[in-house]
């Protein structure tokens, strides 16, 4: 068979597409929501090579709009998870011997049918079944998902690229293997970038996957599967099913085959899964793989030196972009006492003009939180917020939920630093905001440092170089990904790869090398040309 060292093409971040008023791609998203719209999909399970249909069934809406039906998806049970681990364990010595270039090809694929016939299918899933609006779509689940997965590919060749040295008359070399046994995929609803990349991220170094989705993305991960499978994805590599999360602990946590987790979601999830691991680890064939990213309270830090208006845009971009339901999202802020009147200005003009609705209007900035539980959580903070009076609620406070599940872009000013919603993850469009001493700047970075459990995003805005050159380095673990006068969402792949510690996760860094390293096994391999056929050494000569 012939045999080459073969470059990929080389990884270059994917144009995001404006969905003008009069453009293609908007007419053509336009179209593609209203046909998604007139139908109700019955949405199987995938494991192996069968579609599998448990007839227990959960019903999709979108949640702006939740008395419409998009379709229902078959709920899974304990045998279900069971037959998903034994239909990867059966997929995997194939997929393992495959060629690596083989399986670069096929997620290359992956990211031109996303990048062009399916663009506006998993766009308009992503926009229906996650109330994203255009923009927010257009970045997640087009530009964001072909990113990770052309990048991926080209990691993967750096890393089997990485080959140790060779002294005189020996060749070293480092095998990097798949690990022994199946990953475990459980995703989150807020990024449909980041329930592709979970597990493929794996499979593409020969891993084979089970993959959870949560119950609020099923409806754009089976669009994603339907990709993978066109792409050529071999039946038993990725499992999807929809368990639900105790029943699928109890399986792939016990089984002795289990080999990683690669996790998006609660840190409250996140550790109690270590825990559960940990328990378990004399029954497991080699010690899991741990990979996790979760919570955050990211923050925006301001100086006395800052831009009102760059410093009001990203309270405004970086609080309220989908509703504050991304990990990265600022939701507590800390702004000097001399530009506090500028920026509240600027940010309440800024709220007042933007508009709350349903996704297929192009015109709505803010769209719906998630779900019922979601939104009955968020108003909860309201209302407690409203009756306090060491806060006070300078923008929004009101929601509905008679029609999907709508909350007004909310601010709450706080006395206290350590008030609950400076410190708590709410995860919505909730931003609360301290005002502080212009004058105690470092003493309030200490305290951004301190309030939180989290250190996933954070941003400092100032014009004043000694400023974020001190901030830059007091909050070196307040954030795994720090901005400077920018708002702290946004992370690209390949530019800003993206994970936080402490309470926020491993910091594995999703679209970095370091994320697929995780993924394998090393094995060195040294193979001597001209082994000693004498067992003395040189020494044992006598003088």
């Amino acid at each position: 068979m012939p045999k080459g060292i073969y470059k990929v093409p080389v990884a270059a971040n994917e144009p995001i597409k404006s969905y003008a008023a009069g453009s293609p791609e908007r007419k053509e998203l336009q179209a593609m929501l209203k046909e998604l719209r007139s139908k109700e999909l019955d949405i199987p399970m995938y494991i192996g090579s069968e579609e599998v249909r448990s007839g227990t069934k959960t019903r999709l809406a979108p949640p702006h709009d939740h008395k419409h039906t998009l379709g229902h998806f078959h709920k899974s049970d304990k045998t279900h998870v069971t037959q998903a681990i034994d239909a990867a364990l059966a997929a995997k010595e194939k997929w393992a011997n495959l060629s690596w270039e083989h399986r670069a090809s096929i997620f290359l694929k992956a990211a031109e049918l996303i990048a062009g016939p399916y663009r506006s299918k998993l766009n308009a899933a992503t926009m229906l079944g996650q109330s994203k609006n255009a923009f927010q779509a257009e970045i997640d689940s087009a530009c964001e998902i072909i990113d990770f997965l052309r990048f991926n590919v080209q990691y993967m060749t750096e890393i089997y690229a990485d080959q140790p040295i060779s002294g005189p008359g020996v060749w070293n070399r480092l095998e990097w293997r798949p690990l022994e046994g199946f990953i475990y995929a459980l995703t989150p609803f807020n990024f449909t970038a980041i329930a592709g990349n979970l597990p493929t991220s794996c499979a593409m170094m020969g891993n084979v996957v089970v993959w959870k989705p949560s119950n609020t993305q099923v409806y754009s991960a089976n669009v994603l599967m339907e990709i993978f499978k066109k792409a050529g994805v071999p039946d038993g590599v990725i499992n999807l099913i929809y368990p639900s999360g105790p029943d699928a602990a109890d399986v792939v946590f016990n089984h002795k085959d289990f080999a990683g987790i690669h996790f998006t979601g609660s840190t409250e999830v996140f550790q109690n899964i270590w825990q559960t691991i940990g328990n378990n680890i004399h029954k497991y064939r080699s010690y899991p793989r741990i990979v996790g990213e979760t919570g955050g309270k990211d923050f925006i830090m301001a100086h006395k030196s800052a831009e009102a208006k760059s410093l009001a845009v990203a309270i405004s971009r970086g609080a309220f972009e989908y509703q504050g339901q991304k990990c990265s999202a600022a939701s507590r802020a800390y702004i000097p006492s001399n530009l506090w009147e500028e920026v509240k200005g600027y940010v309440l003009a800024d709220l007042k003009d933007m508009k709350m609705g349903p996704t297929e209007d192009f015109t709505n900035f803010i769209n719906a939180v998630i779900d019922e539980k979601s939104f009955d959580k968020l108003a909860g903070y309201i209302d407690a917020a409203k009756k306090d009076s060491n806060v006070e609620i300078i923008a929004g406070g009101k929601y509905d939920k008679s029609s999907g599940y709508f909350i007004e872009p909310t601010i709450i000013v706080a006395k206290d630093p350590k008030y609950v919603t400076m410190c708590e993850e709410l995860f919505g469009p909730v931003l609360t905001l301290y005002v502080y001493d212009e004058n105690k700047f470092e003493e309030t970075l200490e305290l951004v440092d301190s309030t939180s459990i989290y250190a996933l995003t954070g941003a400092i805005l100032a014009q004043d170089r000694y400023a974020i050159e001190l901030a830059t380095k007091k909050l070196s673990n307040a954030a795994g990904n720090f901005y400077i006068n920018d708002k702290c969402t946004g992370a690209v792949v390949g530019q800003q790869p993206f994970g936080g510690a402490r309470g926020s996760g491993t910091n594995d860094k999703a679209g970095a090398k370091i994320n697929l390293l995780r993924w394998v096994s090393p094995r060195t391999i040294k193979e001597t040309f001209t082994p000693p056929t004498d067992y003395k050494y040189p020494f044992l000569q006598a003088d």
